[in-house]
């Protein structure tokens, strides 16, 4: 089994910037993909970003350019930068991490972390 904590999320004013992290244990296989995730209030969960094992990053065009994901293998967490934050990034921001074992996957949830941009 999987646990995911997330931490970093607040309220921050326009044009501020917030550092979440997530933060993964257990049978935590090497093949992995982390990302991060979002949902705001009344719309459907949407992708922010993700990072392979290897560092391979792909983020959604709504965020390029103001969002860095990486992540410490060692440590088995990922991170979220989000510079020049508006009020429409507020959501709840998920965690999620897929472990691959041979032909199968497995997706696990953080619990989230709520970020409120003020303007």
């Amino acid at each position: 089994q999987v646990q995911l904590v997330e931490s970093g999320g607040g309220l921050v004013q326009a044009g501020g910037s917030l550092r979440l992290s997530c933060a993964a244990s257990g049978s935590i296989f090497s093949n992995n993909v982390m990302g991060w995730y979002r949902q705001a209030p009344g719309k459907q969960r949407e992708l922010v970003a993700t990072i392979t094992s290897g560092g391979l990053t792909n983020y959604a065009d709504s965020v390029k350019g103001r969002n860095t994901i990486s992540r410490d293998n060692a440590k088995n967490t990922v991170y979220l930068q989000i510079n020049s934050l508006k009020p429409e990034d507020t959501a709840v921001y998920y965690c999620k991490v897929t472990i691959y074992r041979g032909l199968t996957s497995n997706d696990y949830w953080g619990q989230g972390t709520q970020v409120t941009v003020s303007s």
